[in-house]
């Protein structure tokens, strides 16, 4: 029988770190334990308040069946009076939010309900994967625009090509971003926001997930701007190391939810009313979070000063836990050199996780990203190896 992938499928690209993981299993090889700033995936446990809540909440709904394709009524009033505490954006539970498996599950379909064949998206570069390749999978033209450090790492939408602007059909945004921890003010979300709406081009911000996580002033959310033509996506994911439960909200303009919505019930049957509970009580506190701040801050100043000291330049970021690095030469080989058994530390290569733009550029050529998980021994443990790379 002869099995093929789709051309959709086939089309995408090979699993960018393969050359990286063999080096990491040889270093496990070796006996060496490797210090793993590549996966952004919080190491530090789930508050206990909401484990504790999981077992109560699973006999409440031991006969309740299937959950709520878009949400409980409980869930998406948590969702909109944290919207409401945080940015003061007043939403209506009942028709501007969805509950949604995580950003991922949201952020790879929503293309597939907006999008039509050959339509033209426009994507960040770096940029979070489902973006590009859910757009992929509705049969859409991806359109990357660069991150450019001489542009704060925010998308100059201003010198996208007239001609790309008027027949793009969404832009993608990630603010806070990932992985250059840029952070996107009201100021320049009035100006996107006028620019879309002038070429009615839909916004699609996946602001979320690191809008929690900051050093400095807290940023806001593009919906403390606008509301028409522009839908948001959130996850508890790293707010409170939930990552295992896959659980947010997607929320915005009515008419974008209510699409959403409708391809969600033909995708999923919704989360589960457990996690659903948890994430309620998660949404309502606010300590666990800064707790997390102050630890993320306490592990950037302890990396910022190694890096510093085998000569690379270094800026702090205004949120996120990435540190997006600057090194001489090839990303690749810097972060090769990383992996030698006397170092053992794990970087992603900014060129593996950037496409390629117009004109060739990869925008992530020449940087690197540390993700902040590993624990405060291991992030001071990381700076006295990184002390061999002194010349």
């Amino acid at each position: 029988m002869d099995i093929n992938p789709s051309k959709r499928l086939a089309s995408l690209p090979p699993y960018a770190f393969a050359e990286i993981d063999k080096k990491v299993e040889a270093l496990r090889a070796q006996g060496v334990t490797p210090i793993d700033f590549g996966v952004g995936d919080p190491t530090e446990p789930t508050p206990d308040y909401v484990a504790e809540c999981l077992t109560p909440s699973a006999r409440a709904h031991a006969v309740s069946g299937y959950p709520n394709y878009n949400g409980s009524k409980k869930f998406r009033s948590a969702a909109a009076d944290y919207m409401l505490r945080r940015f003061g954006v007043t939403l209506n539970p009942e028709t501007e939010i969805s509950s949604n498996a995580g950003s991922k599950e949201a952020i790879f379909n929503f293309p597939e309900a907006i999008l039509e064949p050959a339509d033209t998206v426009l994507c960040p570069s770096p940029g979070y994967p489902p973006m590009k390749t859910g757009t992929i999978f509705a049969e859409s033209q991806p359109y990357f625009v660069p991150l450019l450090e001489k542009n704060g790492f925010l998308i100059d939408y201003a010198a996208i090509p007239k001609d790309i602007a008027q027949r793009a059909k969404m832009i993608w945004l990630n603010y806070p971003n990932s992985p250059t921890g840029a952070v996107a003010s009201r100021e320049y979300y009035k100006g996107l926001v006028e620019w879309a709406h002038r070429n009615n081009i839909i916004i699609a911000a996946d602001e979320g997930c690191y809008i929690d996580i900051y050093f400095d002033d807290k940023p806001p959310s593009i919906l403390e701007v606008d509301r028409e033509g522009i839908v948001a996506f959130y996850s508890l994911s790293k707010r409170n190391n939930m990552t295992g439960y896959r659980v947010g909200f997607v929320c915005g303009d009515e008419k974008l939810v209510n699409i959403y919505k409708r391809l969600k019930t033909n995708v999923d049957s919704g989360v589960p009313n457990i996690i659903q509970d948890a994430a309620i009580v998660a949404l309502a506190d606010d300590a666990h979070v800064e707790s997390m701040r102050r630890l993320y801050k306490e592990k950037r100043d302890i990396l910022l000063p190694a890096l510093r000291s085998i000569g690379l330049s270094t800026t702090e970021a205004g949120a996120t836990f990435y540190v997006w690095q600057k090194v001489p030469g090839s990303d690749v080989e810097f972060a090769k050199k990383l992996l030698d058994p006397s170092i053992g530390i794990v970087v992603t290569p900014g060129s593996l996780i950037s496409d390629v733009c117009e004109g060739g550029l990869n925008p992530g050529e020449g940087y690197v990203r540390f993700a902040l998980v590993p624990s405060l021994e291991q992030v001071r443990e990381a700076a006295k190896r990184l002390l061999s790379l002194r010349s």
